[in-house]
Order: structure tokens, then C-alpha cells, then sequence
């Protein structure tokens, strides 16, 4: 018997079991996670300004990767630097930190789960654990309760014979082709880069796309072309991953809750709805949500469900503008000129454009985004904005 079971040992399961033990070292745990690493193959990356002190907290024992002089971006029409401090942190580093921080025995990798209820988790063997709370943290599952569209991403991590050079990360470089309608679809497309050495160099391919597709041989064949235009192809990989991430732009969240829902259950991280709807970022609401759930570690699991279901519930009111904006992005804007509406908006502020990404943009901040011509027909923008969304495929896995 254990007090918490936490099935996933991603971002979100792994940061619950960290802030319960942090906070409350007697509860005894079981992560679990069906791979023999927790966090799988990603990287995770974050502005400073997204995350309080106090939940900042909770990532210090982790080792990070940080650029305290901020960030460039590139555009067709102009280049600009950012003062906001940025964070990455990979899947590798974040396995090594959390199997030195918890307890041995509350990792239970390799094991996956086939049945979850309130009372406990079956695993595919047969073996139960029984538990007083369960928690979901499963991965996001798509569904037609849910439109949007699809961030769709390789990365590659090089080491280089030579120092490349670059001090600053460039998160976005919307310099490079844009590509029109043509086989499965357009998409608006950036290269993001992270120096995260000397030699190092972490250089992703990234696409808003309509259609849930990823072509490795393409995104591959892309992301050398472009390290041999910057000078970046002496060298070997390193490692590399690719995904999948919901852009999530409308739907029924209450009836997709309930079709997901298991009573008693806890449903977390990106398949209970904690992510920023138009950029996929889960790090910042994933650390709010384990310290809340550390915080109530008391509640019986229907009480500690009942409230996180209703959290995500407020998150998901919370966030109406930015799904708003991502049907603008998908709807109204051709998909080779999608990078207009991007190109917009990096020209503005920088403090609203941390509020952005934070989840916490004011009126203001909101008004100032739509104020002027739209980058897109006015009359295609205000039928984005009436429209419910495109529904997102079911039964597909991001």
C-alpha cells in the first residue's frame, strides 16, 4: 500500500513525485512509468519570467542549462534581442536529478500500467498497487472534443569540431522557408537554437501545422541544410527527438474531461489540460500543479481529483484568448503567412511578451495584441474568431 501512485514519470508526474517529497518525505510513493527512463527523450525550455520564486524553488536540484543575457529572433523583416532570461532543461538531466532525489524504491520504471481506478493501479503483469490517491499523468490523448491544430518538431543536438561561436539562444528564426499548402499541408516553420556549449549546439525544426504528420527524412534533410548555412556541419550528433504537441484553439474541455475521466482518479499534466494552449508549453503550469497537489497531499483521492478537475477547468476559462489567437493562426491565415502573425507580435514589448507566455497577459496586453491591421484578412480573422475550431483527430497520441 502506498499513499500516492503517479502513473507517467514525464514532466508532470515526475515534478508531483518531487514536490510531495519535498514536502511531505513520510508519504510513501510509487512512480511509475512504463519506459526505463522518467521524462523519455525531450527537452523542456522556459523563460525565467514564467515561473514564480517560490516554484523555481522546486527546479534548483535539477541541473538546467541558462542564458542570463536573453534571447534573439529573426524574422523576414527584422532581427531583435530580448532581455528575458531563459532555461532549458533536458530528459537526460532531468532523469539523473530525480532518481538522485527520491527515494529508490518509490521509482518503479519499466512497468506499465494497464487499469487505473481509485482504489490503486494495475500493472501489465498482474501486480497491483494498491493506493490511498491515484494520478494520471498519462500521456495527452487527442479528441474531437478538442480542435486545434499541431506543433510538430525534430531536434538534434551536434557537437562541433569548432566553437560555434553563438552566446545567446535563438528561440526563434522565422528567417528560413515558409512552406505553402503542398502534400499533407503548409505550415508556418522555425528553426529554434540553443548554444548549450562551446561545441554544443541544440538546433530543432518546428512547424504549426494543419495535418498530424511528421516527416523525419524531410525535418532531417532541413536541419542539415540549415547547420550547413550557418557553418554548423563539422561535427557528430549527439542525440536528437522529435514529437508531436497539441495546439490546442477550441472544444467542449468539459466533455472532454469526462470522457477521459476514471472517479477518484487525478488527471494531470498535458492530458488533464495544463498546457499553454497556442505555444504547447506544460514546464511552468506542470510546477504550479505539483506544489498545488503537495500542498492539499491530505485530500482523499475523489477530494483531490474533484479539485484538480477544477483547476484545469479554471486554466482552461483562463486561456480563451490564447485558443482565440491560435484560431486565427490555423483559420484565418494562409499557412506560408502564418509567419506574419508572429513577426507582429515579436515586435512588441518586451514585458508583454513574457505575460504571453506566462498564461498571464493583461487587458491591455490583450487589446494591444488585436489593436492595428490584422496580418490577416479581416473578414477571414473575424470568421477564425467565431468559428468552434477544426476537431483534433481521436484516438491519436501526441
Amino acid at each position: 500500500m502506498v499513499d500516492v501512485a503517479i502513473v507517467g514519470g514525464g514532466l508532470a508526474g515526475g515534478l508531483i513525485a518531487l514536490a510531495l517529497f519535498r514536502t511531505r518525505p513520510e508519504l510513501r510513493l510509487a512512480l511509475i512509468e512504463a519506459g526505463k527512463k522518467l521524462g523519455g527523450n525531450h527537452r523542456w525550455s522556459w523563460f525565467n519570467s514564467d515561473i514564480s520564486d517560490e516554484n523555481l524553488d522546486l527546479l534548483g536540484a535539477i541541473r538546467q542549462t541558462q542564458w542570463d543575457a536573453g534571447y534573439d529572433v529573426s524574422f523576414p523583416q527584422f532581427d531583435r534581442a530580448l532581455v528575458t532570461e531563459y532555461r532549458s532543461m533536458s530528459s537526460a538531466d532531468f532523469h539523473e536529478g530525480l532518481s538522485r532525489l527520491l527515494p529508490p524504491e518509490g521509482l518503479r520504471l519499466g512497468c506499465a500500467a494497464q487499469a487505473l481506478d481509485a482504489q490503486g493501479v494495475t500493472l501489465t503483469d498482474g501486480e497491483h498497487i494498491p493506493a490511498r490517491v491515484v494520478i494520471d499523468c498519462r500521456n495527452f490523448t487527442s479528441s474531437a472534443d478538442l480542435s486545434g491544430g499541431w506543433q510538430i518538431f525534430m531536434g538534434r543536438h551536434i557537437r562541433l569540431d569548432q566553437p560555434h561561436g553563438l552566446e545567446r539562444p535563438i528561440i526563434m528564426d522565422a528567417s528560413v522557408d515558409q512552406l505553402a499548402p503542398s502534400g499533407n499541408g503548409g505550415a508556418y516553420r522555425f528553426v529554434y537554437t540553443l548554444p548549450l556549449g562551446a561545441h554544443d549546439l541544440f538546433v530543432e525544426d518546428t512547424y504549426y501545422a494543419d495535418d498530424l504528420a511528421l516527416d523525419r527524412s524531410a525535418l532531417s534533410s532541413r536541419i542539415d541544410g540549415y547547420c550547413r548555412a550557418n557553418g554548423w556541419d563539422k561535427g557528430e550528433i549527439i542525440g536528437h527527438e522529435s514529437g508531436i504537441l497539441p495546439v490546442i484553439t477550441g472544444g467542449n474541455f468539459n466533455a472532454y474531461q469526462s470522457a477521459l475521466r476514471i472517479e477518484g482518479v487525478t488527471m494531470a499534466g498535458a492530458r488533464g489540460g495544463f498546457v499553454h494552449p497556442l505555444t504547447s508549453y506544460t514546464l511552468p503550469v506542470a510546477v504550479k500543479i505539483a506544489q498545488l497537489i503537495a500542498k492539499e497531499a491530505d485530500l482523499t483521492g475523489i477530494q483531490l481529483a474533484a479539485m484538480i478537475e477544477s483547476e484545469a477547468r479554471q486554466h482552461w476559462n483562463r486561456t480563451g484568448f490564447y485558443r482565440a489567437l491560435g484560431r486565427m493562426l490555423f483559420q484565418a491565415a494562409r499557412p506560408e503567412r502564418r509567419v506574419d502573425i508572429f513577426q507582429r507580435f515579436y515586435g512588441l514589448q518586451g514585458p508583454l511578451i513574457e505575460r504571453f507566455y506566462a498564461g498571464n497577459s493583461t487587458l491591455l496586453d490583450k487589446a494591444r495584441i488585436l489593436a492595428g491591421k490584422p496580418p490577416v484578412s479581416i473578414f477571414r480573422a473575424i470568421s477564425a474568431l467565431r468559428s468552434p475550431g477544426i476537431p483534433l483527430p481521436p484516438e491519436k497520441t501526441a
